[in-house]
């Protein structure tokens, strides 16, 4: 695939700033595209752009089958991640996103970059812990009527795919497509990253572990920070909103 194809159909510019120094490359969560993303061009200064990475099976890569196993999902990233950095970078994911963040670092590290210089990981447990019952959220065992819950509180759902059950029969589809891929993650031994890192988390968050600063901290060579934010998984809607402002390297 070539560079050119993988910015076509994966990386999405909200708001174009080719004159920007650097840019904000942002990685999605379990059932999530691009869209909770798009409104942080409002937050971000001119010199900085956004770059959101589209996983396969949604939006404008629709037609493609989803990925089947972390590890495919990861090399997919890894791509899309690599074509957008034309210039500076700051890596972001959030909750399982976070976890595809420090494997696609991991990962361009072994291959020589180019680097992100930093990345920063949100609501989301250390890696090496490897995957948990705690990380299990939501759980493939979940009925539709859970998940629908889970996906109309964090906002994936507007109200014209919940009128339609054409479109909501999607949403389940792409959520359990992700639940299914997380599911198959397994730390890689050893694995530990050089890049900077923030960690960043909800202070009523049920799903991180008390110890989540001690934790990444064993997975991180460089500069380390954490920091908690108000709010749960995703925060308070007005935190959400302007989290680049959150952003220490930002």
């Amino acid at each position: 695939m070539t560079a050119q194809r993988v910015q076509d159909t994966t990386v999405i510019r909200p708001a174009p700033r080719p004159a920007a120094t650097r840019q904000l490359v942002c990685l999605g969560f379990c059932g999530g595209g691009t869209g909770p993303y798009r409104a942080w061009t409002s937050v971000l200064d001119q010199g900085t752009d956004l770059a959101l990475v589209c996983y396969p099976g949604r939006e404008g890569r629709f037609a493609e089958r989803f990925a089947r196993t972390w590890d495919e999902l990861v090399e997919d990233a890894t791509e899309a991640v690599l074509s957008a950095a034309d210039r500076p970078y700051l890596l972001f994911g959030h909750s399982m996103g976070g976890w595809m963040a420090f494997d696609v670092v991991t990962r361009i590290e072994r291959r020589g970059g180019p680097l992100p210089y930093a990345l920063v990981v949100s609501s989301c447990n250390a890696p090496n812990r490897g995957l948990t019952e705690r990380d299990r959220f939501p759980s493939f065992a979940d009925s539709d009527s859970a998940l629908l819950d889970w996906m109309k509180t964090i906002g994936l759902l507007p109200a014209y795919v919940r009128a339609d059950p054409g479109l909501l029969e999607m949403a389940y589809e792409l959520m359990r497509a992700d639940i299914r891929v997380r599911d198959t993650y397994r730390y890689t031994p050893g694995a530990t990253t050089g890049v900077p890192v923030q960690v960043l988390w909800g202070r009523d968050d049920q799903v991180i572990e008390p110890a989540v600063a001690e934790q990444w901290r064993q997975v991180c060579d460089g500069d380390f920070r954490c920091d908690s934010l108000p709010g749960g998984h995703f925060y308070t809607p007005d935190v959400w909103r302007a989290l680049p402002a959150h952003i220490d390297a930002l």
